[in-house]
């Protein structure tokens, strides 16, 4: 009994250190495959770029409503599928969301589109520290 009951946990613990590698694996590669389609940049790097660049922020409308980035257009990731073709591939495109995830998400999308000059701000809206503009209604 006792050597059955060590044996089903040795086997537990073997599966959860496999999903625990294989995630750790898929989140790697993940994060290897957006560095090779976009560029992080930190607050300042943003600023000074996206004067002549599109910058679109893939939060929700809502999200956007409440505060965004001076000069941002509301692209929302759920709906860039549809969108996109409204960027100009020739132009560099600055991206932002609350924290990065839906950015690499984006980059990644549009890198497959054939985007290739693509930017996604470091630290994302949460971190921004420029200028914002709210909406009033």
């Amino acid at each position: 009994m006792i050597i059955g009951a060590i044996n089903a946990n040795t086997v537990m613990t073997i599966i959860l250190v496999v999903i625990l590698i294989a995630w750790g694996g898929y989140t790697v590669y993940q994060n290897m495959r957006v560095k090779k389609a976009a560029t992080y940049l930190k607050n300042d790097e943003f600023q000074h770029g996206m004067r002549k660049a599109q910058v679109i922020d893939l939060r929700e409308q809502k999200n956007f409503k409440d505060g965004h980035i001076l000069g941002a257009r509301s692209m929302p990731y759920s709906t860039i599928k549809n969108f996109y073709s409204q960027l100009r591939p020739d132009l560099p495109v600055y991206m932002y969301d609350q924290g990065r995830t839906i950015s690499k998400r984006a980059a990644l999308f549009l890198n497959k589109k054939g985007y290739k000059d693509l930017y996604i701000l470091k630290s994302g809206y949460q971190g921004w520290n420029g200028k914002e503009k709210k909406s009033n209604y």
